[in-house]
């Protein structure tokens, strides 16, 4: 049950990170002008017609309208006369975007309900991991953490609305997002081990103590390549802060010359984009040499290795795909969710190679 629940809730967080992914690229960020509601509903509005003030109708408080550009939200419930009357709304004053267009509120919608969704796994992985209280204890305190993670998380997802979509701030949700992913990897990583629940407990830890033993045939401890596998991981996440730099550049510049106009997104580049760009060489050559190192001395982690490798060349070609082919339809979102998903491999291998304890000899 605990791996279950475990295993669902990184697919979520997963789906939040692709979620989030296609809100950006659709530029749906504001689609929902208030958190956690959206225009002060539950159920966002389908129609414009929903957000524009109406004679004699009964408004809840939070309900928010467009009024000259602008929003008003209603600070009580009342209904509305025959005319309009200032005096029964206050002006919102999170932010100014005042725009409404029902893809990009139901876009941003559904991202705010993978969100809400990826809670449900995650308090099921909590309370199952009492199961472990009296053998593995930290398995609960490490779920545990998990939860106030979350909550932060979704704070900065307000946050993120309120500034109207400030880069900082849209740079430091997703970093906690794959902090999340990292402590869940972390959590799976620990709880492999299964006890049989018919087994006497000796008898359950003569069998882990074979298993772990094996385990060690199988990889090599190379102090080397543990802590470039780590520092990998830091270039990734280095590399989507680059990123997200790029992407505020190119947000920017869809504002200003629109969506017909992809070949000028990045004409001229920035400073930024080059650093980006250059900064991706040293990425790629310092996991060839890990590929490479694990191959040469037998290290045990050629599947994971391998799968680095595909995904930095996924990472290459949607790069290339949106400087020289004027960015493709889903690129963006690819490019990221691909950055996310090799931050979440390299970390699993930092996980295993701590393991192993017998000492490479490269002399």
């Amino acid at each position: 049950m605990y791996r279950t629940t475990l295993k669902i809730s990184i697919i979520f967080l997963y789906l939040i990170i692709i979620a989030g992914a296609i809100v950006r690229m659709t530029g749906s960020g504001m689609g929902c002008p208030d958190w956690p509601k959206c225009f002060g509903y539950y159920i966002p509005p389908t129609e414009e017609a929903q957000i524009q003030w109406e004679p004699n109708k009964a408004y809840k408080k939070g309900y928010i309208i467009i009024v000259e550009e602008s929003l008003r939200i209603a600070p009580k419930d009342f209904t509305s006369a025959a005319t309009y009357s200032e005096s029964n709304w206050s002006t919102y004053d999170k932010h100014d975007y005042a725009t409404f267009n029902v893809w990009q509120t139901w876009i941003e919608y559904i991202n705010r309900q993978v969100t809400v969704l990826a809670g449900i796994p995650i308090l099921l992985m909590i309370i199952s991991a009492f199961w472990y209280w009296k053998r593995r204890p930290w398995l609960i305190f490490g779920s545990f953490f998990v939860l106030p993670l979350m909550g932060f998380e979704a704070w900065l997802g307000k946050q993120v609305v309120d500034s109207n979509l400030l880069p900082v701030k849209i740079t430091i949700h997703l970093i906690a997002a794959l902090v999340i992913v990292a402590l869940l990897l972390y959590l799976w990583y620990k709880s492999q081990e299964k006890e049989g629940s018919t087994l006497s407990r000796n008898r359950t830890r003569e069998i882990q103590d074979h298993r772990e033993s094996e385990a060690l045939k199988l990889k090599k401890h190379d102090p080397l390549f543990k802590n470039l596998v780590l520092l990998a991981g830091v270039l990734t996440l280095v590399q989507v802060v680059f990123g997200t730099q790029v992407r505020q550049y190119v947000d920017e510049q869809v504002i200003a010359l629109g969506y017909d106009a992809k070949d000028q997104w990045l004409n001229p580049p920035t400073v930024m984009f080059y650093v980006h760009r250059s900064f991706s060489i040293l990425v790629t050559l310092l996991n060839v040499y890990l590929f490479w190192r694990n191959r040469k001395y037998l290290l045990g982690h050629a599947n994971l290795m391998l799968w680095i490798l595909i995904l930095i060349a996924l990472e290459v070609v949607t790069g290339i795909a949106m400087y020289y082919i004027d960015f493709p339809f889903g690129t963006q979102p690819l490019h990221l969710v691909v950055a996310s998903l090799l931050f979440g491999v390299q970390f699993y291998v930092y996980l295993e190679s701590m393991r192993s304890r017998e000492e490479v000899r490269t002399a």
